[in-house]
């Protein structure tokens, strides 16, 4: 921690872990699917990261992109990645869930948060999705969240700056009887605005990826294919199979043969 902020880097990847370290993050965030928001590492990056740094690091786990409404099943997914993510050494949790009509999911928070103690936890930027940052900042704190991160429900935390502030200014120790609490600003932080940030937010960690282009070492390169999807998935689309297209799909494999 440098001048009283603690630097969080989002990760995906352990050269990015050792980079961010190495420049003087205080704590990680792991993730995949960056492009997606983050989702939940594999263990075994995990594991590879854990080797490689010190400084704390803390595990996303959000089993896809897209919204925050998450079915049964998919809740299993998130207890199990939290089970998993705590042997295999991470130092806290990252996650986020809301009901359909954009509140604090308090009856799954409250199951995963059981899940994941005694590790600290963030609220993610689901809370950026909420029908009233106020109620649901409130709503956090009471179930017992550590911290949220927010861009202030805008666009960027430079946009949301105000919104920040304002909350900020609502868990301090004289309004709520906090004694331990933190907002993250993050969302397109850059080294151009993070002073403002900083300072009009008074928050005393903040949350960037920090990252820039390297160039593949690969010579031999195909310019006709790309890997996956070329643009960012909407916010509110979820890619799921379909039964009749699966069917489809089968009884014209099965002609073929």
């Amino acid at each position: 921690m440098d001048d009283g902020f603690l630097m969080e880097v989002c990760v995906d990847s352990v050269e990015s872990a050792v980079n961010a370290e190495r420049g003087g993050a205080g704590r990680i965030e792991l993730c995949a699917g960056l492009v997606e928001g983050g989702t939940t590492p594999s263990m075994g990056l995990l594991q590879v990261v854990k080797q490689c740094v010190r400084v704390p690091v803390f595990v996303m786990i959000r089993p896809r992109g897209g919204d925050f409404l998450y079915s049964d099943r998919e809740v299993e997914v998130m207890k199990a990645d939290i089970r998993l993510a705590k042997l295999h050494g991470a130092d806290g949790l990252v996650f986020g869930a809301l009901t359909e009509d954009g509140r604090i999911d308090t009856e799954l928070c409250t199951a995963l948060l059981a899940v994941c103690r005694p590790l600290p936890v963030t609220f993610h930027r689901a809370f950026d999705m909420v029908h009233d940052p106020v109620v649901a900042l409130e709503t956090l704190i009471s179930l017992g969240f550590e911290r949220v991160l927010t861009s202030g429900c805008d666009s960027s935390a430079l946009e949301g700056l105000s919104l920040i502030k304002r909350l900020a200014e609502q868990v301090m120790p004289s309004a709520l009887n906090v004694t331990s609490w933190f907002f993250l600003p993050g969302g397109g932080i850059t080294e151009r605005n993070l002073q403002r940030i900083l300072e009009g937010s008074t928050a005393s960690e903040f949350h960037c990826s920090a990252r820039s282009a390297r160039d593949s070492g690969m010579k031999f390169r195909n310019p006709n294919v790309t890997m996956g999807a070329s643009f960012s998935a909407p916010e509110y689309s979820i890619k799921v199979a379909d039964v009749a297209k699966v069917r489809t799909l089968n009884a014209i494999a099965k002609n073929i043969l």
